[in-house]
């Protein structure tokens, strides 16, 4: 099994930490959700490199020991898409394959849909084509309680303040308590996760993703009149208590070409929970898609 080699990118004027497995120009960019890092894709990174990928995970603006830019509006999703764009650059890559999970998915939807540089398959994991949420919220009370914490999080200060209490607990504790399979989540796990979140100003600067994107994204939603090209898997944990199942269902006008695999028993840390399934799913499609 090739080894993970942790080191950094310089791009989009950013310094990133980022773990890569794997060697050559067909580039595989992994985004990682919040409050997660570029470790919660540790099980994937190998499996890519298997398939003759060079994978990259990154830890996102404002995430570890990435570069850490002040103010909420340099994590609108106008930077964020820059920075995919800047690291397939930084890599060299020559096929593209980007794949995203929660605030990563989110990210990598918004790619797609503004076509910064051109994909040649795109993941998403647990994270609505933004277009998708919208028309969700509109008919379904239930997904307006799950996604309360968007709410809260446009509270300045207070959220950092209850996360950052108690050592970063509630952190740790996401993770642990969304887990259908504890045992995915061994203390060594998510420890990384908490102490990331104890780096001052790395809070904030995870929450201003929330903060950032509540207006002037039309771009990245779409309207259903061009939708997105590229080749797509979207694997959604069916037991997400964040994200009902419903987000994973109405793709036709916003994506031409796309492959769900729905995994049941598995929440919405699913590439984490499941990295098995997860794994052959992903062989499954790039094999169809001729990207192996």
């Amino acid at each position: 099994m090739a080894e993970i080699v942790t080191s950094r990118m310089q791009a989009n004027g950013l310094s990133f930490v980022v773990d890569s497995c794997g060697e050559g120009d067909d580039v595989a960019l992994l985004l990682h959700g919040f409050p997660e890092a570029r470790q919660s894709w540790r099980h994937q990174l190998p499996a890519l490199a298997a398939l003759g990928w060079r994978a990259i995970a990154p830890d996102l603006r404002g995430y570890g020991e990435t570069s850490r830019p002040l103010g909420k509006a340099n994590y609108h999703l106008d930077h964020l898409t820059e920075d995919v764009a800047a690291l397939f650059k930084a890599a060299g890559a020559k096929r593209r394959l980007l794949i995203g999970h929660d605030w990563g998915g989110i990210i990598a939807w918004g790619y797609g849909q503004a076509g910064r540089l051109p994909l040649d398959g795109l993941v998403v994991m647990n994270a609505p084509h933004m277009a998708v949420y919208r028309d969700v919220l509109r008919r379904s009370f239930r997904q307006w309680t799950r996604s309360w914490y968007v709410a809260f999080f446009q509270i300045p200060g207070l959220p950092e303040a209850g996360m950052r209490a108690n050592g970063a607990r509630a952190i740790a504790q996401a993770f642990v308590t969304e887990a259908r399979d504890k045992s995915r989540f061994p203390p060594e796990a998510v420890e990384v996760y908490r102490r990331n979140a104890l780096i001052p100003g790395a809070l904030t600067a995870m929450i201003n993703y929330y903060r950032a994107n509540v207006a002037g994204v039309d771009r990245y939603i779409g309207d259903g009149t061009s939708p997105i090209a590229t080749p797509s898997l979207l694997v959604w944990g069916e037991e997400d208590s964040f994200l009902g199942v419903e987000c994973a269902e109405g793709y036709g006008p916003y994506v031409a070409d796309l492959t769900t695999r729905r995994l049941p028993g598995v929440s919405h840390w699913v590439q984490q929970e499941a990295p098995e399934a997860v794994n052959a799913a992903l062989a499954e499609w790039m094999r169809a898609k001729g990207l192996v």
